[in-house]
């Protein structure tokens, strides 16, 4: 979300300072050149206002815009934009520099608060919907949460380099973080997860030897104990079975195609795996139902943006994430 404020915020002031370039060498003075750059002004920012909100409506987890809200988004600014230039061009000069004064108003205040809000949401804090049952009960379908982002250490934009770590990443913790994929053409969980923001609990560190026998997480040889969060389902499970070849099935998980291979089979049989180096295990509460490490692999620490904090609706649901 917070690249999407920056790059709205970009278009905008770039357009602002187009605007000025061509007000100062006098290129908008006559009605046709000024309706022209009225109704490019209405199409820019209600394209970067549709850019946002489609964004926003999904929960901002990365799931992909429908042509149908590209194509709808597109007529609507498109509209507005016709309509604009037939309202400029019959405008006398007091009326256009009231518009352009408007217009550069709402320019000037977009941009501003878009990189505001950008930086924001990069440094500190991000808004997160929840988009399925994975980790019931814990968080629900629906809910909307905020992110600390600087929980794990403030990143620098376009690097994986962090400072001023509050706190280490910890078993138990609920972390979002950006699904593992290089490529669109990377299949897990029945489609393409590339770009989509996914929220797990952690469930084993770096170096960690992980299990599942029987649906239940072994880590380095133990059980872990049973905790209030966990939810499972009554059903038959599948028998653990060993694999013959360790390190093929070690190589497979590290590469995010193990469920290709095994499929729902790894609900209840997984295993045993090291996590690698700078990597994270992590479950959905609802261990029956969520599209996890047992799938698709470690989650490297750079994709890790930030730790699960405090749920902010509904009303009835209001407080911290445990």
């Amino acid at each position: 979300m917070e690249q999407r404020l920056f790059l709205a915020a970009c278009v905008m002031y770039a357009f602002t300072l187009a605007t000025r370039y061509l007000k100062k060498k006098n290129k908008l003075s006559s009605p046709a050149a000024f309706a022209k750059w009225h109704a490019s002004f209405l199409f820019v920012i209600l394209s970067c206002a549709a850019y946002l909100l489609w964004f926003v409506m999904g929960g901002g987890t990365g799931e992909p815009v429908g042509a149908g809200k590209i194509i709808l988004s597109i007529l609507v600014a498109a509209g507005c934009s016709v309509y604009g230039y037939a309202h400029a061009k019959k405008a006398d000069d007091k009326k256009k520099e009231t518009l352009m004064k408007a217009d550069l108003e709402w320019s000037n205040t977009v941009y501003f608060a878009g990189f505001v809000a950008s930086i924001v949401m990069f440094f500190f804090i991000q808004a997160f919907k929840i988009p399925s049952a994975s980790m019931h009960n814990t968080l629900l379908e629906g809910d909307h949460l905020f992110v600390n982002k600087a929980a794990y250490g403030f990143r620098i934009p376009l690097t994986n380099i962090r400072f001023g770590q509050m706190r280490d990443i910890q078993p138990g913790d609920i972390v979002i973080f950006r699904f593992p994929a290089k490529d669109r053409q990377q299949q897990n969980c029945g489609g393409s997860q590339y770009g989509k923001d996914f929220v797990k609990r952690v469930i084993a560190m770096p170096g960690d030897t992980v299990q599942v026998i029987n649906g239940r997480p072994w880590v380095n040889g133990k059980e872990l104990p049973l905790q209030p969060y966990e939810l499972y389902e009554d059903i038959e499970r599948e028998a653990y079975e060993e694999p013959q070849d360790l390190d093929q099935y070690q190589a497979v998980w590290e590469a995010h195609q193990l469920d290709n291979y095994l499929g729902l089979y790894l609900r209840d049989s997984f295993g045993p795996v090291v996590v690698p180096d700078d990597t994270y295990f992590v479950m959905g509460d609802n261990r029956d139902n969520s599209c996890d490490s047992r799938f698709w692999g470690p989650v490297p620490r750079e994709n890790i943006k930030g730790r699960a904090w405090f749920i902010h609706w509904p009303f009835k649901r209001i407080g911290l994430i445990k």
